[in-house]
């Protein structure tokens, strides 16, 4: 099964009077749950080894580690990239600026353009009735995170960085986008220092919309290239 796949579970749990929950100690507790959540991971034993070799050489402290944890984690929350796109939609002088110089289009906004690990140039890619646009990393996980936010797993998985290559039109529609045979399929490979976004097609039927009611049709996932924008709901 590909991992690219995703699947929605829902659970309804009732519970009767009759049947009153018996909790075990505060031990057996704490075990179960470590029973269900298994071994640690190998990712998670080298985080944690690193964490303490760090800490242990007073290179980094466990204050300054919670600072960039909390940092990443608000990455994009203000929707930096939906408001560049819906921006291009309404304003073709900023959406000419925006695919000639990203970097220099996203500044005008107040945004940041490059990672705060590394100095990156953002390019912008525009979907049209012939061309669709795919971004991938095939070597790592490169990704625009100043404005799409954190990646998502799928995108780091080496299904998804080996096939986006390969098989585009294979991965697009296991993300539901069927494309006719006659649109170009053209796969953006991302590098250390230099980080793609999607500008999706306007939604038909959206003519008159506020940027941010535009905005709310843009997801991470039509900016990275796999869907499209959302359409109005009627």
């Amino acid at each position: 099964m590909s991992t690219l796949v995703s699947h929605s579970h829902s659970h309804s749990h009732s519970h009767s009077d009759s049947h009153p929950h018996v909790h075990g100690t505060r031990q057996e507790t704490e075990q179960a749950a470590v029973d269900i959540e298994g071994p640690e991971k190998y990712g998670e034993l080298l985080f944690r080894l690193l964490k303490g070799a760090l800490a242990e050489k007073k290179i980094l402290n466990p204050d300054e580690l919670r600072t960039g944890v909390e940092k990443a984690e608000k990455l994009g929350q203000n929707l930096e990239g939906p408001r560049l796109v819906a921006r291009s939609w309404v304003d073709p002088s900023f959406r000419e600026l925006l695919l000639k110089d990203a970097s220099k289009a996203v500044e005008s906004l107040g945004m940041v353009a490059q990672n705060s690990t590394a100095a990156t140039v953002l390019t912008a890619v525009e979907n049209t009735p012939d061309v669709h646009n795919l971004v991938v990393c095939t070597l790592c996980s490169c990704y625009p995170r100043s404005i799409l936010g954190l990646s998502p797993s799928w995108y780091r998985s080496r299904s998804y960085r080996s096939r986006a290559i390969r098989e585009p039109r294979a991965v697009l529609a296991e993300f539901g986008t069927i494309l006719p045979k006659d649109v170009k399929v053209e796969v953006h490979d991302s590098t250390a220092d230099l980080r793609y976004i999607v500008i999706p097609m306007r939604p038909k039927g959206t003519s008159g919309w506020s940027e941010d009611d535009l905005a709310k049709l843009v997801s991470r996932n039509s900016m990275i290239g796999v869907t499209p924008a959302s359409e109005p709901q009627t």
